[in-house]
């Protein structure tokens, strides 16, 4: 079966995470890309790729290649590409762009290019063309243009793949799922020690733990752009979801002891409504109140979250203090002889804990720098 060339993309720092995950899965000759990881596989590693890479934003199949140092050769490259391989004259597709000195000043002119000639291939061989379609398109394009070098692909996911389908309503500054995911598979938890979010906001990190741990495949319930293409290999598919199903049944009695809380009222209700989407009423243990009072029903074996810092909510610097001091109280209080990773974009906070870090992985959400601190809470 043909091999094809494919490219995720990851939050930057998380790179090793998604190569291990593509391994794991099927690719071959993973490369490492900033923020990124190019493999090449049969489909069926692709959609697998979809279904079960928890660390991956998209997972996009590269369709061509060449040199685009003007708009003819742009066109040429494109016209290359059967699209009706992908969809009929009775569906959508829609372009997304990205330039970086090229003969293009931004997205707007090549895009354009790109989408004439979609439409000037089908024109020529069924006299009709499909629409461009901005929402839910059914072939969603992706065109990088770099120097005199232009890149094709279809983006298998459609919408990101971060978006597990489990939370509508979004708490202030949440964190990406597949961060979330990330972070998680960083910190090597075994999926059976007791796991806490003493900061738990609208609960991201317990749910993608619950989730690790039951072998749950964070695409399982949402539907993917591959599925809607012409030349999906559709036995390959069911046969990869058929076993999603089949694992994710048999791991639902293995969630260990998950427990959360958080000082603001709105973001637990937001998370009790994310964990009864997620098919998690009732496993994961949600209170209301400041950290430094909280008591979590046992001692938690490993403690994950994501505290205030000042460019994520804009606090004032005085509260950004108060709630690190509570989250340091919490883990001398309740959690001695537990490892605790604390995720920071501020490191000027870090010294309110009162604990020195015994390890350091750098990445970045959005603009801002951050550390995914580790922490050794002794236990004498």
């Amino acid at each position: 079966m043909t091999q094809r060339s494919y490219y995720a993309a990851c939050t930057l720092g998380l790179e090793t995470v998604l190569a291990g995950e593509l391994q794991a899965l099927g690719g071959q000759r993973v490369e490492v890309r900033r923020g990124a990881c190019a493999f090449v596989g049969e489909p069926a590693v692709g959609y697998a790729a979809c279904l079960w890479a928890r660390s991956a934003i998209r997972v996009q199949e590269e369709l061509a290649r060449g040199r685009a140092r003007d708009r003819d050769e742009l066109y040429a490259l494109a016209r290359t590409v059967d699209w009706t391989r992908s969809i009929t004259w009775l569906q959508t597709f829609a372009i997304d762009g990205a330039v970086k000195d090229s003969f293009a000043n931004d997205t707007r002119f090549p895009v354009l290019v790109v989408k004439d000639a979609v439409c000037d291939q089908f024109r020529d061989r069924f006299g009709k063309r499909p629409d461009v379609g901005k929402d839910r398109p059914d072939l969603p394009i992706k065109l990088v243009l770099h120097g005199d070098e232009a890149i094709l692909y279809r983006e298998l996911g459609g919408e990101p793949l971060h978006k597990r389908g489990y939370r509508e309503i979004q708490h202030k500054s949440p964190l990406n799922e597949a961060t979330a995911a990330g972070l998680l598979l960083l910190t090597g938890w075994d999926k059976r020690r007791a796991l806490c979010d003493p900061m738990c906001g609208s609960a991201t990190f317990l749910i993608e733990a619950a989730w690790l741990a039951t072998d749950r495949a964070p695409g399982l319930g949402r539907s993917f752009a591959f599925e809607r293409w012409q030349d999906v290999e559709l036995d390959a598919w069911r046969r990869l979801y058929d076993d999603a199903e089949a694992r994710a049944q048999r791991g639902a009695a293995n969630c260990p002891p998950l427990f959360g809380n958080d000082r603001h009222p709105g973001a637990i209700a937001l998370a009790q409504k994310a964990l009864a989407a997620a098919g998690l009423a009732g496993r994961v243990q949600l209170t209301h109140g400041d950290a430094a009072d909280y008591e979590p029903p046992a001692a938690p074996g490993l403690v994950v979250t994501n505290p205030p810092w000042g460019d994520r909510l804009q606090a004032e610097p005085e509260a950004l203090a108060a709630s690190w001091r509570a989250l340091g109280a919490f883990l001398h209080r309740r959690c001695r002889g537990a490892s605790a990773f604390v995720l920071c974009g501020d490191p000027g906070l870090t010294q309110h804990l009162g604990l020195r870090a015994s390890g350091k992985h750098p990445l970045r959400i959005g603009t801002i720098e951050c550390r995914w601190l580790r922490y050794e809470v002794d236990a004498g």
